[in-house]
């Protein structure tokens, strides 16, 4: 059998471990490499020797000329042959954290059930596997007929998809990757894969109060569940911050239910909190902020500094701003300029009556920082570490002026002062200065401790 990989990235290097093992490949196996090339060029490629072909999420389908049949990714190839359930759940933000938060409520339910369970090998395995995880391929071998595997599904992991999952949850829907994508309507026709092959033995778990999540589900014959729902009191076990999480919670909530529900029809969503009561309140307390999804970094000075550098799009600012409501903050904000209108951001920032000033970096600062106050706002170019101190400055003189207010007044009438915070809530990737999310979240955490 001849492979080609096209790609090289994470995903590529755990295919090409695969199909290296003996056991994974039942015939002799030639793989090939393709990486470093322009997508147009694929379209005058000679694919004709493969019998397979695998693309990485970053490939759009449509540039691959070889037949539909010969064409798979990590995604599709872990569909076809995972013995266990699947939930996919996808959504513009909160895949990451819904997807944690639904392993970690399975796996506590397992845990739960079979405490007697002697060997660990023997008790059922929730896997988290995708964006989130580690590839799906890689982890394919570990996998049980009595597990689950908890699947974090982009546009571009489902553009091609001809297989749904079989509780499927579908969370905001907001345009994004348009850089990438034609249009918005491509980038939803893309994530609608998700549902447009479950059955009536299917769940479809989607969040109601959002236009494009529900006419993204409509076509699913899946059964329908939705949220949000009234709050059951377990998620003020929550240890994160922000409506966002309680909303991702619920999600999660849902589909475990889902899940469980797979093999006890009769089961209701009042039985199931009841009887997990226990399990899913430890789950949602022990949960941690994802790294760079408003992660909490340090203390200095009074002043608390949070890593949200997973904030791309407009949504992800949203959610950071609303996790701190009432409080003093300096945002960092900025980054490659993808051509977006960046209007309702710079409403989101100048018009927030908690800003003491937004520091700017990147591309787009220039863009955010238009016909605003000067007084709202300082440039710091692309020197990240001068806008890390800057923020500091900012922070540290708010709260001193605060104090000396404070100090002028009677005892019984001192105002409550909420310490001021640093926010990297950047709200646009991170190409113009970093190699991704994760390296500008990694160098801002290592500024930050050498303040």
């Amino acid at each position: 059998m001849n492979i080609l990989i096209l790609g090289y990235g994470v995903e590529g290097k755990a295919i090409e471990e695969y199909f290296k093992n003996s056991s994974n490949s039942p015939e002799h196996v030639n793989i090939d490499i393709l990486d470093n090339f322009n997508k147009e060029e694929l379209l005058f490629k000679d694919f004709s020797s493969y019998d397979l072909i695998f693309r990485t999420p970053s490939i759009p389908p449509k540039f691959i000329n070889a037949p539909e049949e010969k064409v798979t990714s990590c995604t599709k190839y872990f569909f076809h042959r995972c013995p266990c359930p699947i939930i996919g759940i996808t959504g513009t933000k909160g895949k990451g954290t819904t997807c944690t938060f639904t392993r970690d409520i399975i796996q506590s339910i397992f845990d739960s059930k079979d405490q007697d369970v002697v060997f660990e090998v023997d008790r059922p395995k929730a896997h988290l596997v995708g964006n989130i995880g580690i590839p799906s391929i890689q982890e394919l071998p570990n996998v049980k007929e009595s597990d689950v595997v908890v699947y974090e599904l982009s546009s571009f992991q489902l553009w091609d998809m001809d297989v749904s999952p079989t509780v499927s949850v579908v969370l905001r829907i907001e345009p994004d990757h348009l850089d990438v994508h034609e249009n918005f309507e491509e980038y939803v026709s893309a994530k609608q894969n998700i549902v447009n092959y479950q059955t009536e033995n299917n769940y479809c778990i989607y969040f109601k109060e959002n236009e494009d999540t529900k006419k993204l589900i409509a076509p699913t014959k899946a059964q329908k569940l939705d949220y949000p729902y009234p709050e059951p009191d377990m998620l003020d076990e929550l240890q994160v911050p922000g409506a966002h999480n309680r909303e991702d919670a619920e999600a999660a909530i849902l589909a475990a239910f889902a899940f469980f529900k797979l093999s006890d029809q009769k089961l209701t969503f009042e039985a199931f909190l009841k009887e997990n009561d226990k399990a899913i309140r430890k789950a949602l307390h022990d949960f941690k902020s994802l790294p760079h999804h408003i992660e909490f970094v340090r203390e200095l000075n009074g002043i608390k500094y949070y890593d949200d550098s997973f904030s791309t799009v407009s949504p992800a600012l949203r959610a950071c701003l609303n996790s701190f409501p009432d409080t003093p903050f300096v945002l960092i904000a900025g980054g490659k300029d993808k051509g977006f209108d960046v209007s309702e951001v710079k409403r989101m920032i100048f018009d927030n009556p908690n800003l003491i000033k937004a520091v700017l970096i990147g591309e787009t600062a220039k863009k955010l920082s238009g016909n605003e106050d000067p007084e709202k706002y300082f440039l710091a170019g692309t020197d990240f570490g001068l806008a890390i101190q800057t923020a500091k400055e900012l922070a540290e003189a708010k709260l001193n002026q605060e104090e000396e207010i404070s100090d002028t007044c009677l005892v019984d009438k001192k105002p409550i002062i909420k310490n001021p915070v640093v926010l990297l809530s950047p709200c646009a990737s991170s190409f113009d200065m970093f190699k991704s999310y994760k390296d500008r979240g990694d160098q801002f955490k290592t500024l930050v401790n050498a303040l």
